[in-house]
């Protein structure tokens, strides 16, 4: 575990000990009225590991947590499936390799084809979340992508920094919120590497929303939602956003627009595709 993801498990674990609510684990309030909040004791305790060794994690030491030890902090923390992966991979404990991802410039050329084949928008993101890939129909949703410089064709960048894309969001906050929550999810084994530190540095000096978001440390999986986006000349498009990972490409994510049906969305297709 390096220095930064020692420091981060810490400052994590320290957030969402401060949050819970005391009464809803069988314990009084601190004092007259702090009801919010563990003392560290006290989840040490649960987990049944020592105060000194818990205190240790939190002050971000270089002490080697086992699997087990952060599994039972998490369950006395209450945390959610994907917080709980996230403090593992924090720990070490990931499929995901810890060592730098090597850069993915441009989807491969089978999976481009395959984005092609698809009568609506769909694009391939990287493990940095670089946009490698697009289709006629992404172009036709969001214009700018073939224009936009390739060291910012990155979709959390573009989500935060371009005024075009923000104003085709209606829910541009909760979208904003949701990426940078899977983001975290997703970059964990990463964190201190040089990729990810310069890109979290950029947006947070651009986008003090960004930096609002990512001191709130939220953490999600990826799930399939609605997605709508205002689009200049068709007006309002809804779709059901889907994300695959290929077999053979697994650092790869192919992210997928599809119309939602009862809506016009599918019939404006033939004209995003020809843009």
């Amino acid at each position: 575990m390096n220095d930064e993801r020692r420091r981060e498990l810490g400052q994590f674990l320290r957030d969402r000990r401060a949050n819970l609510v005391r009464a809803e684990l069988g314990l009084a309030p601190i004092g007259r009225n702090r009801t919010l909040g563990l003392r560290r004791e006290e989840v040490a305790s649960f987990a049944a590991v020592s105060v000194t060794w818990y205190t240790w994690i939190e002050q971000g030491r270089e002490v080697n947590a086992s699997r087990q030890v952060l599994e039972a902090i998490a369950r006395v923390l209450g945390l959610t499936g994907a917080e709980k992966t996230y403090v593992l991979a924090m720990g070490g404990y990931t499929p995901v390799p810890a060592a730098e991802t090597a850069m993915i410039e441009e989807a491969p050329a089978h999976l481009q084809r395959l984005l092609d084949s698809l009568g609506f928008p769909a694009f391939a993101v990287a493990p940095d979340w670089g946009i490698t890939g697009w289709n006629r129909a992404y172009a036709g949703l969001y214009s700018r992508i073939a224009s936009v410089d390739p060291a910012e064709r990155n979709l959390l960048w573009l989500i935060f920094t371009d005024p075009h894309l923000r104003e085709m969001l209606p829910d541009w906050e909760e979208t904003s919120r949701h990426f940078v929550a899977e983001f975290r999810a997703e970059a964990g084994a990463r964190l201190g590497s040089a990729a990810h530190t310069e890109l979290i540095s950029r947006l947070g000096k651009a986008s003090p929303e960004f930096a609002q978001l990512w001191a709130d440390r939220g953490v999600e999986r990826f799930a399939s939602r609605q997605r709508v986006f205002l689009h200049p000349v068709l007006g309002e498009l809804v779709f059901e956003q889907h994300r695959l990972v290929p077999s053979d490409a697994p650092d790869l994510h192919l992210v997928m627009y599809a119309p939602v049906p009862g809506t016009s969305t599918a019939q404006r297709m033939p004209a995003l595709v020809a843009g």
